[in-house]
């Protein structure tokens, strides 16, 4: 059994919808489709997800929203009516937005929540609908149905463990199972969203449940590739990964997958394919538990932007107990999270992400470790990027960061930091957001393009 998540490019319209329903009558083992709100049919186009959260917020602050909701009603008839439908699903969908419009006695984050997950849930209805039209037996079931129970965070929920003993039962049903992704609902019965991109995870959950030989993800690309495309002509595709790798590279920028969906699959050992919806026939990215790295310690460069720095100094920290420990709980107080925190003996460094660390929480945060911690000196440094390698073989060789260090020096490029994860998977930089791009430019030429 196969479980197939198709990504908003797959589901555009109806030419995408043919595409999609032809590579799940090519195998019969696929029995699970996860999808995905429609997304951009063009470069200027709008994602439907982006139409649904505009209405929604319009309409919960105003109680008008006449011309957005009938700018989605129109991406789905559009799509219906070219796949030769009958209209009574439209009814049924523009029934469904109604509904959830009408329901404003909820909570701003709820509500938006609410009409997020539409996206998702009438694509799903609507591709059931196509499928059947193609004369295969299939059926939409809602995660509410399903059993698919989340944790009460609106807009960044997470699966909760009795979940997995109800979807395993899909496994059970009769043609293919329809399943829309992104949304779940708590256990007393409100409707909670993963964060944006949560299909992938959605897909990822329903694979493990029910035990499945392959979860396969089908985005508009071939596969993984060892560096982003925009930045270096013709990179070099990887055919394999493991977990480890794949999870660094999603949270260094590659956004092929979303940065949670490997941990259900990888908790079952469930190996996960990237797929071309436009391509179905090339060979993909298989990612699995285990790998012989083969040519070279590096896989793959990844880089992201939008982070800061928080650098305190306290002459003889090592020696004083706790001192981490009070850093780290003044950020948890004022609702921080923290990426990484490279150290030495009297400094410490906390990386965050920029956007939740604003002037005024600055001023806080500073003004508390300076006084509760007794610091010597404290600063704040933003416009940072953080570049990544990443490879399995990096544990076994000598001098990648050599390697590394010097394609910086020829690039010209000054570092901020440096930092190594425990496993040596992954070796980090944080260098000026400015310099991010010329950066991986020339980490790729010194460990791909240097023959």
């Amino acid at each position: 059994m196969k479980v197939s998540k198709f990504g908003g490019s797959s589901l555009a319209d109806a030419k995408q919808f043919r595409k999609v329903s032809d590579i799940i009558k090519a195998d019969n083992s696929r029995k699970i489709v996860v999808v995905s709100a429609p997304g951009k049919r063009f470069k200027e186009d709008v994602k439907v997800t982006d139409l649904l959260i505009n209405c929604a917020k319009t309409h919960y602050q105003s109680g008008k929203s006449d011309d957005d909701l009938e700018l989605v009603i129109s991406r789905y008839k559009e799509i219906a009516e070219e796949l030769g439908l009958d209209s009574g699903i439209i009814d049924v969908i523009r029934d469904d937005l109604n509904q959830r419009l009408a329901n404003t006695s909820i909570t701003e984050g709820q509500y938006i929540d609410s009409l997020k997950a539409s996206g998702e849930d009438n694509c799903a209805k609507l591709m059931a609908e196509h499928l059947r039209n193609q004369g295969l037996e299939a059926n939409y079931i809602s995660p509410k149905e399903a059993g698919l129970f989340l944790s009460n965070d609106y807009g960044n929920a997470h699966v909760l463990q009795q979940s997995y003993d109800n979807l395993a039962k899909l496994s059970e049903n009769a043609g293919i199972v329809v399943f829309p992704g992104f949304f779940g609902y708590t256990p007393e019965g409100d409707l909670v969203t993963f964060s944006r991109g949560g299909s992938d995870i959605t897909g990822s959950i329903l694979a493990a449940a029910v035990k499945a030989d392959l979860y396969e993800n089908f985005t508009d690309v071939d596969c993984v590739f060892s560096v982003n495309p925009s930045l270096v002509a013709n990179p070099k595709a990887i055919y394999e990964l493991t977990y480890r790798e794949m999870r660094e590279l999603s949270y260094g920028g590659f956004s092929v997958l979303h940065a949670e969906a490997l941990l259900p699959a990888y908790k079952e050992k469930i190996p996960v394919k990237i797929k071309n919806t436009n391509n179905p026939d090339c060979k993909g990215t298989l990612i699995v538990a285990d790998r012989s790295p083969e040519n070279g310690p590096v896989v793959g460069i990844a880089s992201d932007t939008g982070f800061c720095s928080i650098y305190v100094s306290k002459y003889l920290m090592n020696r004083e107990i706790g001192f981490g420990r009070k850093l780290l709980q003044i950020l948890e107080e004022e609702g921080l999270s923290y990426e990484h925190t490279p150290s030495g003996i009297d400094d410490i460094s906390v990386i965050l992400h920029e956007e939740q660390f604003d002037s005024q929480t600055e001023e806080k945060v500073t003004n508390r470790i300076r006084t509760e911690l007794e610091v010597d000196d404290i600063a704040v440094k933003r416009n940072i990027a953080l570049v990544m390698i990443v490879g399995e073989g990096m544990r076994q060789s000598i001098g990648v960061a050599a390697k590394a260090t010097r394609a910086f020096e020829r690039a010209n490029v000054n570092l901020d930091m440096i930092n190594q994860g425990s496993s040596e998977v992954s070796m980090m930089f944080g260098v000026n957001a400015n310099d991010a791009d010329r950066a991986v430019q020339a980490l790729y030429k010194e460990f791909f393009d240097c023959n």
